[in-house]
């Protein structure tokens, strides 16, 4: 029997069935979540965005594992040997792992070592060895040598690499193999000889933990140092205790064509299960450290967006520095630049009365009602630099955020917006603009460049837009 949509996405997400449907109905008609969040809280039941997002994302999964059940329906079909139970199985499945597992006996295959083995007509010595009632599998291999096979051994190696094959596609095998990755997976890492000048990862040069304790940023950082080709990582089960349980579960005797199943049996962990379940686990605990990292950059997203806009005032923002000084920017209440320079309050220059007499004069010619500094380099330095200046006004001075400034200050929108500036003026005008409306300036930024998570160049970057947008329409 198929089960509704609405009835799987309530399951997933604990809201009734009844206001999924009638979100489901808003969603397909082409009505979006701001709007259903707010026009439609009399349909939805007073549903928020945050719910109302977790039902759309539910509902292209589903829609996405629909797809792909018809298309392996229809493989299978047309294979003829689409039974009347395994289209209900199919059918009436609705997860993702399963449906792959149900249909990988039947998927189109790649030349594998049991493919050769089956063309060399070696699938029936196979199915005799598999069944174990026979105490003389190397007799009875020597019926299958031809032109292909040349010897008992060869014949027998054919035979395994089969029986492997079938052991790697049985269901209750792979679900076997995951219950054990499941409990006693262990995630280890080393360094690539060679490569011991990656310092930065040299906590992960010898590295191991049980996967299910490691956390989102111990495996963000394995991931993209085995990117970045310092690292070998491997996910790994206890391999004693996996291989006794298949063998309990295919091995019905003690004659010499058990002997032989147990012999594939150890080549089928190896070279097919082992490395198909390692690459499952892989992605799953790459997807679950995703869902960690954007939380934390959506929690801290939410924090500097919260931050209280100053409103249309006069801002001189400052981008501090050292060496190269302090870049100022003099912006109207539109948040239009009026005009830029730089100063040199700190070291190696030390020119603080010539910066102080020049800041003083800025605030009074342009009417200047509060300062915006970043909150970078020589931050603290310049704040105390600034305070201490006597202007002939009351004016306000604030510490902001400047993550991202320096990406916002190279891209095409900053490029666009300000075609004869370079990059020093175009960074402290985003400082400057973040304290008049941080929203309306950060929403400029890529959201993996604002630096307010962990890895977030590493992390799904739809899941990470999709974090930022919905915080964007909190807020």
């Amino acid at each position: 029997m198929t089960i509704a949509f609405h009835t799987l996405i309530s399951k997933a997400t604990t809201i009734p069935a009844g206001q999924v449907e009638r979100t489901i109905n808003l969603l397909n008609e082409g009505a979006t979540i701001p709007f259903i969040s707010r026009y439609r809280k009399e349909v939805t039941g007073g549903l928020d965005e945050v719910q109302i997002s977790q039902i759309k994302d539910q509902l292209a999964k589903l829609t996405d594992l629909k797809k792909r059940k018809e298309t392996i329906l229809s493989s299978i079909d047309e294979q003829g040997k689409l039974t009347p139970e395994l289209k209900r199985r199919i059918e009436d499945s609705w997860d993702a792992t399963e449906l792959e597992d149900l249909y990988l006996p039947y998927k189109p295959k790649r030349v594998t070592k049991a493919e050769i083995a089956r063309k060399k007509g070696l699938e029936p010595l196979a199915q005799v060895i598999m069944l174990q009632n026979e105490s003389n599998p190397e007799l009875k291999a020597e019926s299958f040598l031809n032109d292909d096979v040349e010897n008992t051994q060869e014949a027998l190696q054919g035979a395994r690499d089969i029986i492997a094959e079938w052991v790697n596609e049985n269901e209750e095998a792979r679900n076997s193999v995951r219950n054990s990755f499941s409990h006693t997976a262990v995630i280890t890492s080393k360094v690539i000889k060679g490569k011991e000048e990656g310092a930065k990862y040299r906590d992960y040069f010898d590295f191991s933990e049980p996967l299910n304790r490691c956390s989102s940023h111990h495996l963000l950082a394995l991931r993209r140092g085995e990117a970045e080709g310092i690292l070998r990582v491997s996910i790994s089960p206890d391999t004693e205790s996996c291989v006794e349980r298949l063998k309990r579960r295919f091995i019905k005797g003690r004659n010499r064509s058990s002997e032989q199943v147990s012999m594939a049996i150890d080549d089928s962990f190896k070279r097919l299960l082992k490395p198909s379940i390692e690459t499952e686990y892989s992605n799953l605990s790459k997807h679950k450290a995703d869902e960690e990292a954007i939380r934390v950059f959506a929690e801290n997203l939410r924090q500097l967006l919260l931050a209280p806009p100053l409103g249309q005032k006069r801002i001189l923002g400052v981008d501090p520095g050292y060496r190269t000084g302090c870049k100022i920017v003099c912006l109207d209440a539109q948040g239009t630049l009026l005009h830029n320079e730089t100063i040199y309050p700190h070291p190696p220059q030390n020119e603080k009365s010539k910066a102080a007499s020049k800041m003083a004069h800025l605030v009074s010619t342009y009417g200047i009602e509060a300062i915006a500094i970043g909150n970078g380099t020589a931050s603290r330095e310049t704040e105390h630099f600034i305070t201490n200046i006597r202007y002939d006004r009351k004016v306000q001075v604030f510490v902001v955020s400047e993550n991202g400034a320096s990406i916002y200050s190279a891209s095409k929108i900053a490029r666009e917006e300000f075609p004869e500036y370079d990059v020093t003026v175009r960074g402290a005008v985003s400082i400057g603009r973040r304290l008049a409306d941080p929203l309306a300036e950060l929403v400029k930024i890529d959201p993996k460049s604002i630096g307010v998570g962990q890895y977030q160049h590493d992390v799904d970057q739809a899941a990470l837009k999709k974090a930022w947008i919905r915080q964007w329409r909190v807020v």
